[in-house]
C-alpha cells in the first residue's frame, strides 16, 4: 500500500473516540498532555543478533497481511527462534482501522503483541471488512479476548486519545526519516526492501549472516 499524506495525529486520535463508543467526539480531548506517553517500537529475537530486521506495515495493509502469510512462520522458527534474527515490527497508520488494531495489539505488552499481530494478519479479511466502525470495534475485542485480553483493557487502550497520538508522531517521524513510501517495506540490516516471499528473502538473510 502507497502512504497517503494528509492523515494528521489530531484526525486518527479524534476518530478513535467517535468510533470506539465510551468516549464520544464531543468529549476528546484536543489538547496535548505536557508530557506525552513514552512509546517505543516493540521486537522479537535476541538483542545481539547478527541481523536485524525492522519491518513497517499496516494491519489493514492486504500485501503486509501477504507478507505475513509467507514468511512469518518460517522466518520465526528458522531466524528468531535461533537468535539469528531481531526483528522489530513498526506500525503504519493508513486509517483508525489500522490504528485501533495497533492499539489492542500493544494492549497486551510485549509478552502478548507479537501473538496478537499474528492474528491480525492472517484474520484481516474478517476483522477489517465492515464498513461499520463500531463492528470493527467489536471485531477487535472479540479478537482481543481470544488472546485473553479482559473488556475493561480494551476500552481503556482504545481510548487513551494521548498513546494514540503519540504512536501516530512516532510513525510519522520514523517514516519520514527512513523514506518509507509503502508497505511492507523491510530493512534488513539498514538496506531498504520491498514484499517478497520466503525464497527471496532467506538468501538475504543467509548472506549477511556469513559475513
Amino acid at each position: 500500500m502507497i502512504f497517503k499524506t494528509g492523515l494528521t495525529a489530531l484526525a486518527l486520535a479524534l476518530g478513535l473516540g467517535f468510533a470506539a463508543g465510551p468516549l464520544s467526539a464531543q468529549t476528546a480531548t484536543t489538547t496535548a498532555p505536557a508530557t506525552a506517553p513514552a512509546v517505543s517500537d516493540i521486537s522479537i529475537g535476541a538483542a545481539d543478533a547478527k541481523v536485524k530486521i525492522v519491518e513497517y506495515a499496516s494491519f489493514t495493509c492486504p500485501h503486509c497481511a501477504d507478507f505475513h502469510e509467507w514468511n512469518w512462520e518460517k522466518l520465526k522458527a528458522d531466524y528468531i527462534d535461533t537468535g539469528k534474527v531481531n526483528f522489530t515490527l513498526r506500525e503504519v497508520y493508513f486509517d483508525r482501522y489500522g490504528l485501533w488494531a495497533a492499539l489492542i495489539a500493544r494492549c497486551g505488552g510485549e509478552m502478548k503483541y507479537f501473538g496478537i499481530q499474528d492474528m491480525l494478519f492472517a484474520k484481516q479479511a474478517e476483522w477489517a471488512a465492515s464498513d461499520d466502525p463500531q463492528q470493527v470495534v467489536e471485531n477487535l475485542k472479540t479478537l482481543g479476548r481470544s488472546a485473553g485480553l479482559e473488556d475493561a483493557a480494551m476500552e481503556a487502550c482504545l481510548n487513551d486519545t494521548a498513546n494514540a497520538e503519540a504512536l501516530i508522531k512516532q510513525f510519522q517521524t520514523n517514516f519520514e526519516a527512513d523514506g518509507v513510501e509503502g508497505t511492507p517495506t523491510l530493512f534488513i540490516n539498514g538496506t531498504k526492501y520491498s514484499n517478497m516471499a520466503y525464497e527471496d528473502l532467506k538468501p538475504i538473510l543467509d548472506a549477511e549472516l556469513a559475513k
